[in-house]
């Protein structure tokens, strides 16, 4: 009975290192998804503040704020990671586009309150992309570890399922743009 009962507790074992790897992936893939939630909370709590200064100093251009609240509104109410980013992209470029915007209101571009939002974006906006790269980094060893054998059978029945990245899921978004140089 020796051979039978090493063999019983080598895989009781590996089934218990199993089973903590792939728990330690998922929390932290729970923790990576919530640095990426506490930048868009911070990206989505600025922009208000973004619409109040350009008010005051851009005669108001009322479609713009307006098309930026829309977005922020779609993008808070997303669930899930896969839903996230399809908000989330349009929010950023709505807000590009705010900052594009001062180039024409010489007044706005000079306002220290819309120089120091304009700095705070571009902070939350690299803390969102690090957190995004750690996540998706984190999804992919967690989506590794529960499809390869024989881990993807206890995986399995323990109920880990693949996560979502955050990121691109259209091959016209992935693309480089082509820049024309008319020579």
């Amino acid at each position: 009975m020796g051979p039978v009962l090493f063999l019983v507790a080598v895989v009781v074992i590996w089934a218990a290192f199993t089973f903590n790897r792939l728990t330690r992936l998922r929390q932290m893939s729970n923790n990576a998804w919530a640095d990426i939630d506490v930048q868009l909370k911070r990206r989505h709590d600025l922009i208000p503040s973004v619409v109040a200064v350009v008010k005051g100093h851009a005669g108001y251009e009322r479609s713009t704020l307006e098309a930026l609240v829309a977005a922020r509104n779609r993008a808070q109410e997303a669930a899930g990671p896969a839903a996230r980013y399809t908000e989330e992209n349009p929010l950023g470029q709505q807000l590009r586009g705010i900052f594009a915007l001062a180039e024409a209101y010489p007044d706005l571009r000079a306002a220290a309150s819309f120089a120091g939002l304009q700095r705070t974006l571009v902070e939350v906006e690299d803390h969102l992309q690090n957190a995004r790269r750690y996540y998706n980094a984190v999804v992919r060893d967690f989506n590794v570890a529960i499809a390869q054998l024989p881990t993807n059978l206890l995986a399995g029945a323990l109920g880990f399922r693949q996560r979502e990245f955050f990121g691109l899921d259209d091959a016209a978004e992935r693309a480089v743009p082509r820049v024309e140089t008319g020579t």
